[in-house]
């Protein structure tokens, strides 16, 4: 997994009925993007973590798309 700061790890509930949460990225601690992170949760509270494989990462709101245009080689 890879982050930015800025974008907002989505958090899956465990169990059934169990609510999705999510938390900004404030900072990345790890290289090139790796974790862990220190995140800020909707209620404010600030942490840092690893994510598990029930989190799925959003780009910054504003973040620019992976482009599409690039050239292609061909063999």
């Amino acid at each position: 997994m890879k982050a930015h700061k800025g974008d907002v790890l989505r958090f899956t509930g465990r169990t059934v009925g169990s609510p999705e949460h999510r938390a900004t990225v404030v900072k990345v601690l790890g290289r090139d993007g790796e974790p862990p992170y220190r995140v800020r949760y909707e209620d404010g509270h600030e942490t840092e973590i690893f994510p598990g494989p029930g989190c799925v990462t959003e780009a910054a709101a504003g973040a620019r798309p992976a482009r599409t245009d690039a050239p292609r080689h061909r063999a």
